[in-house]
């Protein structure tokens, strides 16, 4: 069978969720294709002869952006079978069956991919699964070369990245986020083999960094420490970073100079609030003073910590929001935060469970399909107004060259009405390690996507 997989973003890193079903199909003897449209050209004569046509949807903004790709490919190829598979596909169902999506995938793809491809499903069919399959390391040989993905920024060089999965899913059930409604609080191991075999291809191909995309690195603690030490023996001079919840920083807190040691830059935590009220509603399992205890454990074991945040909810006040900036500067994380972090507003897509809570039902709109997301207005229609200025003042300042400590000075004069009287300038005098294309996530698009096609 000829078979083409495509994705439309995946926040400027190579997929994984191209490269290890590739690995899986090709070894059933398929022809297959890869697309990555973030950084390449539509493949128009491969779709045209493509059998089976799967879309990658790891996220709101891949998805929205597949939107009319799925469309002109429909008219282009209509005897193609089509197929989407990631976190926003089994979400966006009803959508995607009109668009002509034929299998919609969830969880783990690639053995239902696998038995697509053999032709062992029949009609159209919406799974969600969760079984245990032994991984293939992906096959990157099908994508653009690591230089044209996002690359890090650290003490002033630019280092090829590459991107890789130690496990999928999670065990936490936090109410805004799009692994959840899939997963249910499971998590899968790739097997620690598979996963150096995947660093390895991509050190070969110039990698001088690694980046994590685990939801949680230590939602499997024992699995971590045996990867990262193979890894360091291996490779001793290459460099990662990997994402981790505020919890579990405290919880394996004595894991942190361990990370350290074997080549960790940086960790990206979903602080998402310092509000305790907040956080409660998005069941994050932390507290506004876990996080600072965070801040202080993973800097006194030599790492930075790269906080994310979704500063705009329904209950962000402009106090709380006037405090959060507060903090940063307090804590000496202005370099450590992405602009963009302070702008960002509360994504509810299909199948949130924040739809469980009653007083958010009060702050919706109807379902936008055209948008995928349930809209909210904020009581207090200056913070709306706050956060639509404040990404338009981000995206003018990066176009300026601007650095993350003029830019939040920025941020800090329209929240206040008043210069920051502290240049942060003075506390941080390098730059933290950071990647071109920053992290975000639960939060809804900073960009209104076009059509790639």
């Amino acid at each position: 069978m000829r078979i083409l997989l495509c994705s439309t973003y995946e926040l400027g890193h190579p997929p994984f969720g191209l490269a290890s079903p590739a690995a899986t199909l090709a070894a059933d003897g398929h022809e297959v294709f890869c697309a990555d449209l973030a950084v390449g050209s539509l493949p128009v004569e491969t779709i045209e002869e493509a059998d089976l046509i799967g879309f990658y949807l790891p996220m709101h903004t891949a998805t929205r952006l597949a939107i009319p790709l799925i469309e002109w490919v429909r008219r282009r190829n209509p005897g193609a079978h089509l197929v989407c598979y990631g976190l926003y596909a089994p979400v966006n169902e009803a959508l995607l069956r009109r668009l002509g999506v034929q299998t919609i995938i969830g969880g783990e793809f690639e053995p239902v991919l696998r038995r697509l491809a053999r032709g062992e499903l029949q009609g159209p069919a919406t799974l969600i699964s969760h079984e245990r399959f032994a991984f293939l390391p992906p096959d990157r040989s099908r994508l653009p070369a690591l230089g044209r993905y996002a690359a890090l920024a650290s003490n002033g060089a630019r280092k090829l990245a590459g991107y890789t999965e130690s496990s999928r899913g999670c065990k936490h059930v936090c109410r805004h986020c799009p692994v959840v409604p899939i997963y249910g609080g499971r998590f899968r191991i790739v097997p620690v083999e598979v996963v150096l075999a995947d660093i390895r291809a991509q050190v070969e191909a110039g990698a001088e960094h690694i980046s994590f995309g685990d939801p949680d690195f230590f939602n499997g603690p024992a699995h971590a420490v045996r990867l990262v030490e193979a890894l360091h023996r291996e490779f001793p001079e290459l460099t990662y970073d990997v994402t981790i919840k505020i919890e579990h920083l405290l919880r394996h807190a004595d894991l942190l100079g361990l990370l350290r040691r074997t080549g960790c830059l940086f960790i990206t935590s979903a602080a998402e609030s310092i509000d305790d009220g907040v956080l409660a509603r998005l069941r994050k399992g932390h507290t506004r003073a876990d996080f600072l205890e965070a801040v202080r454990r993973v800097r006194a074991a030599g790492i930075e910590l790269a906080p994310t945040f979704i500063p705009f909810t329904p209950w962000t006040t402009w106090e709380g929001y006037r405090e959060l900036l507060g903090l940063i500067v307090e804590q000496d994380l202005v370099a450590n935060v992405a602009p963009i972090q302070l702008a960002l507003r509360l994504l509810i897509p299909n199948g949130s469970l924040l739809l469980e809570l009653e007083e958010v039902k009060q702050f919706i709109g109807p379902f936008d399909e055209a948008g995928l997301l349930w809209p909210w207005k904020h009581p207090d229609e200056s913070l709306d107004e706050l956060a639509a200025e404040l990404l338009r003042l981000i995206a003018d300042e990066q176009r300026r060259g601007r650095s993350r400590t003029e830019i939040f000075a920025r941020i800090w004069e329209r929240a206040y009405g008043r210069p920051l009287a502290e240049d942060p300038k003075r506390r941080r005098q390098r730059a933290i390690p950071h990647f071109e294309e920053p992290w975000f996530c639960c939060a809804e698009p900073v960009w209104e996507p076009t059509t790639p096609v």
